[in-house]
């Protein structure tokens, strides 16, 4: 089947259908002949299963919003009714809890991939916009969504979270008192993060519709990074559907163990305490894909000072950190100034982004660690380098940085070299 495949002619119910609301044809369009590059390798399937996770979070929270009690009286309970009493309650919790783990595995994998091949450059900006704003509501739906089986590091993270605003200049504690709904983390607290975390899944949906449509203004990246002709592309279906249901299978038996096995191995055991406003957890820490973000904010250990001013606090200071590591990839697109895409020809690039990995890994290290001995400084230097990486390596590695000659043709690095006695038969590397 090639790239070009016209649109069938649909015929009976379905053409009926069809003629006065062409949704069929456009599914047909948009989801079978949609024309892809045929080099696309295993880290393009991210993007449709994270579309998949959203779908079993959505339909499972769906489920569990049927039983569950928004009260802080009720709370903890209801959650223990769920996995007690209703048929089948334990695996709909267990797999909207694994499932947000697996989500963010996907969507985090997803960035890299597109980090390293640069699926930010021109012309999908908008694009990669799209999928940053995507992952900052899936934050705000899985911090939300923490809170609400009201256990010990539930309610503790949210007052510890949430304090972080009081940082804010002139409108701070204002700004808590309006997301706590009271002057405390209690009953008004829990009901309005309950009602957004039914609500942002559905947001998430239609920012994903919108990633979607970006996506296939200009069509998919690719390994080489290059702008390709129709040729060099073949059509969405049979080909990727079927390496997509490949990486399904294979990720579904990840999340098939974590859920039937292992099913609180990424949980903390705190947050099967009831919460309790008079206790504190020895060490607060947030779920695993937060505490990057976590590290960097207590990395800020220092006051930003003038003249003897204090310009800056410490606290604040740890606040713009963090949220400014996430904000800072909305202007990924204009900091890396390369004109090649693919990481595979820029030598010094690539080299960059794997230590931008590893320096992740350190800081998620860090974040899990008791904010004492080494580790301050350690989450301090991690935190340095990853802005170093976006403002300051990337605009300079546009200037200085000499890419390795970029094919004309995806099909240079695929096929084999022509020689002079044929058509080579030996599969390509």
């Amino acid at each position: 089947m090639s790239a070009d495949t016209p649109t069938p002619k649909f015929t009976g119910v379905l053409g009926w259908i069809d003629h006065r609301l062409p949704v069929i044809s456009l599914g047909y369009k948009e989801l079978v002949a949609y024309p892809t590059p045929k080099n696309l390798n295993y880290f393009w399937n991210f993007g449709s299963l994270a579309g998949i996770f959203l779908v079993i979070q959505i339909v499972t929270g769906i489920v569990l919003v049927m039983h569950y009690v928004p009260h802080a009286d009720y709370a903890f309970a209801s959650v223990e009714h769920i996995m007690r009493n209703v048929n089948y309650g334990w695996l709909m919790r267990y797999m909207h809890m694994n499932g947000a783990h697996m989500f963010f595995v996907v969507v985090y994998i997803h960035i890299f991939r597109g980090l390293y091949y640069g699926s930010y450059k021109d012309p999908r900006e908008v694009l990669w916009i799209l999928g940053v704003i995507i992952l900052i509501l899936m934050m705000a739906t899985a911090f939300m969504g923490y809170v609400l089986p009201w256990g010990q590091m539930s309610f503790w993270g949210a007052t510890v979270i949430t304090n972080l605003f009081s940082a804010v200049p002139l409108i701070g504690d204002a700004l808590v008192t309006w997301m706590w709904g009271g002057f405390s983390v209690d009953n008004p607290t829990l009901q309005r993060f309950f009602s957004l975390h039914y609500l942002f899944p559905f947001v998430i949906a239609a920012f994903s519709f919108l990633h979607l449509v970006a996506l296939h203004q200009f069509g998919s990246n690719n390994p080489v990074g290059i702008d390709i002709t129709n040729k060099d592309k073949i059509s969405f279906h049979p080909y990727y559907t079927t390496k997509d249901l490949f990486g399904l299978f294979a990720i579904l038996l990840v999340y098939g163990f974590l859920v039937f096995f292992a099913p609180n191995f990424l949980g903390h055991p705190d947050n099967y305490i009831p919460a309790d406003p008079l206790v504190t957890p020895a060490h607060i820490v947030p779920e695993w894909y937060f505490l990057p973000f976590y590290a960097i904010l207590r990395s800020i250990t220092f006051d930003i000072s003038l003249f003897g001013f204090t310009l800056i606090d410490a606290k604040l200071g740890g606040v713009i950190a963090m949220f400014g590591s996430i904000l800072i990839l909305f202007f990924l697109p204009w900091l890396d100034t390369s004109k090649v895409r693919s990481a595979n020809y820029r030598p010094i690039y690539f080299w960059a982004f794997w230590l931008l990995v590893v320096d992740v890994i350190v800081l998620t290290y860090v974040g899990a660690k008791p904010a004492e001995g080494i580790w301050p400084t350690v989450g301090l230097i991690a935190t340095i380098w990853y802005f170093v990486h976006f403002l300051v390596l990337l605009p300079l590695l546009g200037r200085f940085e000499r890419p390795r000659p970029v094919p004309d043709s995806i099909n240079k690095p695929v096929l084999p070299k022509a020689s002079p006695l044929g058509p080579q038969t030996q599969p390509a590397e």
